[in-house]
Formats: C-alpha cells, structure tokens, sequence
C-alpha cells in the first residue's frame, strides 16, 4: 500500500486496516515456516506496510496533541 492511499484513509479506517494487516502477516510467516513461499519478499512488504500505517497514526496523534497545546 503506497503512502498516498494510507493518507486519505481515516483514522479508524487506519486502525482497522492495520489489524488486517498483521493477521496477514502472521498468516504469511507461519506458510512460510511450514513450505517455502515463492515470494518471500511479500512479508517485507506487508512489514513495511504496516510501519506505513503506525508511522501515519502516530503522525495524526502528534497534530492532534499540538493543536491541543
């Protein structure tokens, strides 16, 4: 998921998809511990998803708490 996509998407929807996302993420290490994937760069991809995602999250909390201040 590209940066552009994650930032249009609302905060709940962020919170949601980021919960997705690990599940796949486990789903994805535990095939790959029992047979080989053919890609294994899509965990690469789905960890870096997922910092993409907590990285915007904790942006939109900072914002909120400097506006607060």
């Amino acid at each position: 998921m590209k940066q552009e996509v994650i930032k249009e998407l609302s905060t709940a929807d962020l919170i949601e998809r980021l919960e997705e996302e690990r599940k796949q993420l486990v789903r994805l290490k535990l095939n790959h511990a029992i047979s080989p994937l053919e890609n294994p760069n899509k965990i690469k991809a789905y960890r870096r998803t997922i910092a993409r995602i907590i990285t915007e999250i904790r942006k939109r909390q900072m914002d909120q708490a400097t506006i607060k201040q």
